[in-house]
């Protein structure tokens, strides 16, 4: 399985490419966040293919039956598990609080007590499936793991739990900004888990279980 992940930059050549037949082969298209909700929409048209998102500390409060608050066609899979062919995906949109008001903004406990929220869904997973989840998807990364020293660019210690419980095989989020230099510390494993900064995006072929 082909997997387009995409967040925090509008890549204008990604345009070009899904009108040239380019992600014929991509299977799934995740977005982790802060992006322009258009460019979503063009690619999930344009390429067909399915679009699962979470929002970023940029994003609009989600609101369905607003369509500037939302990615149209698309699923928010902010604090939601879903099965994709074989694929047990789950999300959490957001950062850590930097601003009083701050949308899609939380204090790391909050994230504790947001994170709560996805375990129904995932105990469910772990009875039926015998695992709890294959993907995480979400905005910020795990506190300590490619996050920075800045408070609004700091990881998020929920995550770091949550990956060690539900032992998914990959976490793929944005937020922070990994650019040529550095690409090869884009990927780090925590605990079983490969977690992958996507910024701006990249393709990512998978095993289907």
């Amino acid at each position: 399985m082909k997997i387009l992940t995409v967040s925090d930059l509008v890549v204008e050549r990604l345009y070009t490419l899904a009108a040239n037949h380019y992600f014929d082969e991509i299977d799934l298209l995740f977005g982790c966040g802060d992006l322009h909700y258009e460019y979503l929409e063009y690619l999930l048209t344009i390429a067909k293919i399915p679009l699962y998102y979470v929002p970023g500390n940029h994003d609009p409060k989600y609101d369905e039956y607003n369509k500037e608050a939302k990615a149209e066609g698309g699923v928010n899979l902010d604090l939601k598990t879903t099965r994709v062919g074989n694929l047990l995906i789950a999300g959490i949109g957001g950062s850590i609080r930097y601003r009083p008001n701050g949308v899609n903004q939380y204090t790391q406990t909050e994230m504790y007590l947001r994170i709560l929220k996805l375990l129904p869904g995932l105990l469910l997973n772990r009875l039926r499936y015998g695992r709890a989840l294959d993907i995480l998807i979400t905005h910020s990364p795990p506190f300590g793991i490619h996050d920075e020293d800045s408070q609004s660019h700091q990881g998020l210690k929920a995550l770091n739990l949550l990956v060690r419980w539900a032992n998914p095989r990959y976490h793929f989020h944005g937020h922070t900004h990994f650019y040529r230099q550095n690409l090869e510390k884009s990927t780090t494993q925590l605990y079983n888990t490969q977690v992958m900064n996507i910024y701006p995006y990249k393709i990512i072929e998978i095993n289907d279980v």
